[in-house]
């Protein structure tokens, strides 16, 4: 496994995609996503200049910070159960899964300073997904502006594991018609610029569809 390579054929891929889309290469943030590898890989992939890390278990993260520390910058990806926040809030530069009002009390108990939070929408309408239902999330939005320290820089998705793109194009495209219906509120406590979208087997269609922050772990840094 070759990270450093890896890091090279991405980097390209997002510069096509971009192309196509008619967009800019710097409005695409890299998140490796390193839940299934070593700290010792993680390394490498800080090394070959991919300096936001993505990470969704308590224990993991815990791990990878200590070792790594404020050399990368720190997105907790994964479902957060609320008794596990304070291990960790203060530590973390993004939040991509904030779905429920009871996590969003607990992170304002916690937090020394306002967190930048995506909401989790699950767009795909899969019950094995989690999130917020599209059609509960400007409700949902508009309740966080009492927690002073969520700031919902936008919105995070999953599309579904199939062949067919134009079923994947159209969980990204959802998204990002509820982000910008969102962002047209303009709420200060919300601001939700960004789109969290896009994985190893789909990035590049999510570039093309509006992603900001695309989430990658086994095309760049392999699964163990």
């Amino acid at each position: 496994m070759d990270v450093a390579m890896n890091v090279e054929q991405i980097q390209y891929n997002i510069s096509e995609a971009c192309r196509k889309a008619g967009r800019k290469e710097e409005e695409i943030t890299l998140i490796g996503v390193t839940k299934y590898v070593t700290i010792e890989r993680t390394e490498e992939a800080l090394a070959a200049g991919v300096h936001h890390l993505g990470e969704n278990r308590l224990e993991g993260f815990l791990q990878k910070y200590d070792a790594i520390g404020e050399k990368a910058k720190w997105h907790f990806i994964g479902s957060l159960q609320s008794r596990k926040v304070k291990d960790m809030i203060n530590k973390i530069d993004m939040l991509h899964s904030l779905d429920r009002k009871s996590l969003a009390k607990e992170i304002n108990k916690r937090a020394e300073k306002p967190v930048p939070c995506f909401v989790q929408i699950n767009t795909s309408g899969e019950a094995s997904k989690h999130g917020i239902e599209p059609e509960e999330a400007l409700k949902f939005i508009d309740g966080l502006a009492q927690y002073d320290k969520i700031q919902v820089v936008g919105l995070m998705t999953m599309a579904p594991f199939v062949e067919d793109e134009e079923i994947i194009r159209q969980t990204f495209r959802r998204l990002k018609m509820l982000r910008d219906e969102i962002e047209e509120k303009h709420y200060q406590h919300a601001p939700c610029r960004y789109l969290s979208m896009g994985m190893s087997n789909d990035y590049q269609l999510a570039i093309e569809e509006g992603a900001t922050h695309i989430r990658i772990g086994s095309k760049l840094v392999g699964q163990k």
